[in-house]
């Protein structure tokens, strides 16, 4: 067999994403977006950046994602995708000892006050929080 032949029992990615058993977010055609939401993209390139600086590796984060993908309640077509990806990110930093719940949940909050406070069309930025 040369380089260039599939193995025998080679499969294409449809047909092992048929066997997955969860669902992989909704394939909405080639000139969708591929994030319906911004928060979907930050969350993917926070758990890519977090990866590349070593605070886990990417075993360690399929594992979780695996993990958070397997538990019972997932929609059945697959748009609660990203919130997986959240969950899985969360449980990790905790897991690693980077941030607990009461950090993450104490993060967000500022967030969203940093988001009211903040003028339409400007960055979101923490220093905005009235509170900090």
């Amino acid at each position: 067999m040369s380089p260039r032949e599939p193995a025998p029992d080679a499969r294409s990615t449809p047909e092992v994403a048929r066997e997955t058993p969860f669902q992989l977010p909704p394939d909405t055609g080639p000139d969708a977006p591929v994030f319906a939401e911004p928060w979907q993209a930050q969350v993917f390139a926070l758990a890519v950046a977090l990866n590349e600086r070593g605070v886990f590796t990417w075993s360690e984060w399929a594992a979780q994602l695996s993990a958070e993908l397997a538990r019972p309640g997932a929609a059945q077509d697959g748009g609660d995708y990203y919130q997986h990806w959240l969950a899985a990110l969360e449980a990790l930093l905790a897991r690693k000892g980077v941030a607990g719940p009461d950090i993450i949940d104490a993060m967000s909050a500022s967030w969203q006050r940093a988001a009211h406070a903040t003028p339409h069309g400007q960055p979101i930025r923490l220093e905005n929080d009235p509170e900090r």
